[in-house]
């Protein structure tokens, strides 16, 4: 059965977002720094009239951190709180199969647990990415 994706790029890396996780996806203005937080929590923004906590998820994902101009962000709404996830870029909507992640599909760390799957674009395997699962601990607590 085919589902509706946000295919996007995260330290280079195409990725696949299911649709119902993304609530808008925006121009973020800078953040406001939190103090005593993990580096991925990058602060908080302001948007259209709600506080974000905005997140690089390469960091998270033991990546390069996103370079402090990218302004494009996946907004999701998670238990009750909105996130901003940082991308490199967006690049389409499409309808897609998903996979489950197979063994020839080599995961670690957080990308284990983040992904939920696969779908292949042009020949291309993008893994299929639970914004949930990349909420650092400290903003989970919260």
């Amino acid at each position: 059965m085919k589902e509706l994706f946000l295919i996007a790029q995260i330290a280079g890396r195409g990725v696949a977002i299911e649709s119902g996780q993304v609530d808008s996806v925006v121009d973020i203005g800078d953040a406001i720094a939190v103090p005593r937080t993990t580096r991925a929590v990058r602060g908080l923004a302001a948007l259209r009239s709600r506080v974000v906590t905005v997140i690089d998820p390469a960091i998270l994902l033991g990546m390069p951190p996103t370079t402090l101009d990218s302004s494009r962000a996946v907004i999701s709404l998670i238990e009750g709180h909105f996130y901003a996830f940082l991308v490199d870029a967006l690049e389409d909507v499409a309808l897609f199969d998903r996979q489950p992640l197979s063994t020839g599909i080599v995961t670690d760390g957080l990308w284990r647990r983040a992904g939920h799957g696969i779908v292949e674009r042009d020949g291309e395997p993008l893994i299929v990415l639970n914004l949930a699962a990349l909420l650092p601990p400290v903003a989970q607590a919260a």
